[in-house]
């Protein structure tokens, strides 16, 4: 796996260091036993009153309609290059809590942890994971008959890191765009919205 190793103020763990989102994937296919430990590590994320909303819909590349309708589910600028990964999925998320059918507000806060630690686990296992908001909402419901009562969120893409020189022109120029995030003082608070946390420097 190529090495863009966070440029990091503080020590954090390697997997969060090393966690990346490139767009170029191999067309290795990745192991049944290897999928179900990423699904595995989503399952044990927390969550409000231990509701667990999130559902994963995934296909791989050997199930070629599985895998073709999900690539139909994002939109046109991701399918240019997610058709690369051996591995699709989209999350959808329960609206409603099962033990009051009460508005769950968290439930997308809480799918996206899942969504986090599959993340963590794929990193661990030297794979990567390309999280998307660009999904066709309406399509996805209809085509992979997403009941009432939830929501398509995202989609994920996965499998080994490849080949940039295959993503198209656009694609090749962000896998080597630098790593940014914002300082943690436009980030944490303390006392009020806006003040700096001490810490945050």
């Amino acid at each position: 796996m190529t090495s863009r190793p966070a440029s990091t103020n503080q020590p954090v763990h390697a997997l969060i260091r090393d966690r990346w989102s490139p767009r170029s994937f191999a067309p290795r296919p990745v192991p049944a036993e290897t999928l179900a430990s990423l699904f595995e590590a989503a399952r044990w994320s927390a969550s409000s009153f231990n509701e667990q909303p999130w559902r994963f819909v995934v296909a791989t590349r050997e199930d070629v309609a599985a895998y073709d309708a999900l690539l139909a589910c994002l939109l046109p600028k991701n399918q240019e290059w997610a058709r690369l990964a051996p591995v699709l999925a989209i999350l959808i998320y329960k609206t409603n809590f099962t033990h009051n059918n009460t508005h769950n507000r968290v439930a997308i806060y809480d799918a996206g942890a899942a969504a986090a630690q599959l993340t963590v686990e794929a990193t661990h296992r030297g794979l990567v994971v390309h999280q998307m908001a660009g999904i066709d909402v309406e399509h996805a419901r209809r085509a992979l008959h997403v009941p009432a009562g939830f929501e398509p969120a995202t989609a994920l893409a996965i499998g080994y890191e490849g080949d940039p020189a295959l993503l198209p022109d656009w694609a090749k120029a962000l896998e080597h765009a630098p790593r940014q995030r914002k300082p943690l003082k436009e980030l944490v608070f303390t006392g009020t919205f806006g003040t700096p946390a001490p810490f945050a420097g």
